[in-house]
């Protein structure tokens, strides 16, 4: 009787060619050329100069978009990675240092980046910090230019008070927000996309109808959609930026990008600390 045998430990097992594989950094096909060209344009940002009253601002022309948020939602890094400049945004050694009003060109001076006071937690006496508050009200208020905000919220403490305050009053005053929940590498993708679906839903129950996305400055997650938005309310066009190619960005290192202060360390003292009881802008609603 004839038995079949089994392979030999030397026999030839015929296998699939290994298939080459690419390490090249490839665009997201979401990603569109007016993005990718916006970011580039983005990083043309020049200091312009520092204001601590609206009255000596510069000139209210053009188009500027503002960055706002709590002082430890990571403003500076967000500046700094969207721009790919390590200090055009100087981070404090503690957060709500920053006293001023910030302008940055983008290439033409009547389109513009602002980054505003940090607000929320402050190492300042109680009087300095009215003071900061009334400036940021007037220049919300007054500011003819302003085509919107860029408002930071740690994805790990979303709608904290002050960012609800600030969100109310946009909407009452019809004032375009984008939210960025920012130090989004703090969690992986899933609870990441889960805090991000959890705050639309709360927008929503508010009623507060804003654009919102996920924003890392250690892996730059976010920079080309960010960029898009800017882009658009800053009048952005193609003519103004040359070709681009995305994969020329320089890996960033997490020690450039961390916030060199309280702001990304030390997240407990900041949250815990006591906000700043002053009154909103005019007219703003108050939350519940």
């Amino acid at each position: 009787m004839h038995h079949s045998r089994g392979k030999s430990k030397n026999s030839k097992i015929a296998q699939a060619p290994k298939q080459k594989i690419s390490y090249e950094k490839k665009l997201d096909p979401v990603i569109t050329e007016y993005a990718v060209r916006a970011l580039n344009w983005l990083r043309k940002a020049a200091f312009l100069m520092s204001a601590p009253k609206l009255d000596i601002c510069v000139e209210d022309t053009g188009y500027e978009i503002a960055f706002a948020g709590r002082s430890n939602a990571g403003k500076s890094s967000a500046i700094n990675a969207l721009t790919n400049q390590k200090q055009l945004a100087r981070a404090s050694k503690k957060p709500g240092r920053t006293q001023m009003i910030n302008f940055f060109s983008l290439g033409n001076p009547d389109q513009r980046l602002v980054d505003l006071p940090g607000y929320g937690y402050a190492a300042v006496p109680e009087a300095m910090k009215i003071v900061w508050q009334k400036e940021l009200e007037n220049y919300l208020i007054h500011r003819q230019s302003l085509q919107g905000l860029v408002l930071l919220m740690d994805i790990r403490h979303p709608l904290q008070h002050f960012d609800v305050m600030m969100l109310e009053w946009a909407y009452s005053r019809k004032l375009f927000v984008h939210v960025l929940l920012t130090k989004s590498d703090k969690m992986n993708r899933g609870p990441a996309n889960q805090a991000l679906l959890d705050v639309k839903q709360q927008l929503k129950k508010m009623k507060l109808d804003f654009s919102i996305q996920l924003f890392s400055s250690l892996n730059k997650q976010g920079l080309e959609e960010l960029a898009s938005v800017m882009g658009g309310r800053l009048n952005f066009t193609l003519e103004q930026s040359a070709e681009f190619d995305l994969a020329l960005i320089p890996e960033a290192e997490a020690d450039d990008l961390a916030e060199d202060s309280i702001e990304e360390d030390d997240e407990s003292e900041a949250f815990d600390a006591e906000e700043i009881e002053v009154d909103p802008p005019e007219q703003a609603p108050k939350p519940d």
